[in-house]
């Protein structure tokens, strides 16, 4: 089997050492990369130092058209990429092809944000003291873009951090997770045929052991990280002086209230408290119900998760795949194990088979369980009765985190509450939490993160407002 280069300034680069990367589902091998060396991770960063300012001067066309042929050249490589993908994460071929699509997306709304991006003229002759003054206000990179991405979207996520960087003309430099680097390792090839300056961007696949020296390096004044709360925060104070981004865990809660359409929110509870194998930030783990409507609710959520297909993720029909390794998914039977201890009741599944946990339901479970509490990362939700929409959304905020909530409902003053009341940095009507666009700004609050994603909020994120002011001019 091939060994991939990894991406050092713009070209292919090999190390002296290389790791295998296994499918979840069966331990097979998948792929093989090769390891950057110490000096070959600094010759990266100074590459990317030495090219900021003339990545900051890039005229727009080059940065705009460089995004735009990513997005093309994904959609021709989209089976490809998408098999890729399934193989070294183990996501159902069907949730695989979505992600490309996604990245493809995300690549073609940068391009066209890119064009956006301009500056802005403010008369300053509002007051008679600044006659014949006016502003021109731009945005200017920080600097390189340390971007370090996680296993459950390898694609996606790093497009997040990758294109708006290439957009405001920032040189990035990206540390993928080690369990899902190739798809990463792809994009690099990618970027690699457009016309950015060498040094504008590097791929560079160092084991996580080695991310801080990264993270301290000064020359990296971004950091952006997605990944767990404890790993992220930890990076925030390892350098408090850094502009340090964190998209990070949440245990969202999808409402049920009184009014809603319970078929629709069970089909959608049931699949996306189970999409991605329950891996995903934004996945319904608290299902908080009216008690109104919980014994109807849950009469249509049960078959739906029964009808959930579980198994292969090269299978078409395939909806719930593996976890990304086996000690991910022993330790989601260890907290639902650890929940059932405590007095909760298996509704559904709770079973393990390798990597692979069954859609699992639990009713009655205690307030104080990692299933509650914490953030599960697989297919495990749990449900809650609650008498009012005044005590689903006051356990809605009964949490540590705050990314996203859904709520099913079709009152627009129960919407607008929840607009109001939710502690979270985005709120679904009508729909589950797990619901994004990547054009929308999208991050959370408490231990969910600071900052925003989504092209043009991270765009603002990684530049900062500059200042200058014309004198003597007839306005």
């Amino acid at each position: 089997m091939d060994v991939r280069t990894f991406w050092l300034a713009g070209n292919p680069a090999v190390g002296d050492s290389e790791l295998t990367v296994t499918n979840p589902l069966d331990g097979r091998e998948v792929g093989r990369y090769s390891v950057p060396t110490d000096a070959q991770v600094e010759e990266a960063v100074a590459a990317a130092a030495g090219v900021a300012k003339q990545a900051a001067a890039l005229p727009v066309h080059v940065r705009a058209e460089a995004l735009a042929h990513v997005s093309r050249r994904l959609a021709e490589r989209h089976e490809e990429i998408a098999q890729l993908i399934m193989a070294e994460n183990g996501k159902p071929i069907f949730w695989a092809r979505g992600e490309v699509n996604r990245a493809i997306a995300t690549f073609r709304f940068a391009a066209e944000e890119t064009r956006r991006w301009s500056g802005q003229a403010q008369r300053l002759d509002t007051e008679p003291a600044a006659d014949g003054r006016l502003a021109y206000v731009s945005r200017v990179p920080k600097g390189p873009v340390l971007a370090i991405t996680p296993f459950n979207f390898p694609l996606n996520l790093v497009a997040h951090k990758v294109a708006p960087a290439i957009a405001v003309g920032a040189p990035v430099i990206v540390k993928p997770a080690p369990a899902t680097p190739l798809s990463s390792l792809v994009l690099g090839e990618i970027l690699a045929e457009t016309d950015l300056p060498a040094g504008m961007f590097s791929v560079l696949p160092v084991q996580n052991d080695r991310a801080g020296a990264l993270v301290d390096d000064p020359r990296l004044p971004i950091v952006s990280f997605t990944g767990s709360a404890p790993v992220g925060y930890a990076i925030a104070d390892q350098v408090p002086r850094k502009h340090v981004t964190l998209e990070l865990g949440g245990n969202a809660a999808a409402v049920v209230l009184a009014d809603a359409d319970l078929g629709w929110a069970a089909q959608r509870v049931a699949l996306f408290s189970n999409y991605q194998a329950g891996q995903s930030c934004i996945a319904v783990q608290r299902v908080i119900v009216e008690d109104a409507v919980y014994d109807a609710f849950v009469e249509r959520l049960l078959p739906a998760v029964a009808a959930l297909v579980t198994g292969d993720p090269a299978d078409e029909k395939t909806q719930v795949g593996p976890l990304v390794s086996v000690a991910a998914a022993e330790r989601v039977e260890q907290w639902v194990k650890e929940a059932v201890a405590a007095g909760a009741t298996v509704l559904a599944g709770g079973t393990r088979d390798g990597a692979t946990v069954a859609p699992t339901v639990l009713a009655d479970v205690p307030h104080d369980a990692k299933v509650a509490r914490e953030e599960v990362f697989g297919p495990v939700m749990i449900l809650q009765r609650v008498a009012s929409i005044d005590e689903a959304y006051a356990a809605v905020n009964d949490s540590a985190y705050g990314l996203q909530a859904g709520i099913f409902t079709r009152s627009l003053d129960a919407a607008f509450r929840a607009n109001r009341e939710l502690e979270v940095g985005g709120v679904i009507i009508g729909d589950v939490p797990s619901y994004r666009a990547d054009q929308m700004p999208y991050g959370g609050v408490k231990d969910s993160g600071v900052g925003r994603e989504g092209l043009h909020s991270a765009m603002e994120d990684y530049t900062y407002e500059k200042v200058m002011v014309l004198t003597g001019l007839s306005l």
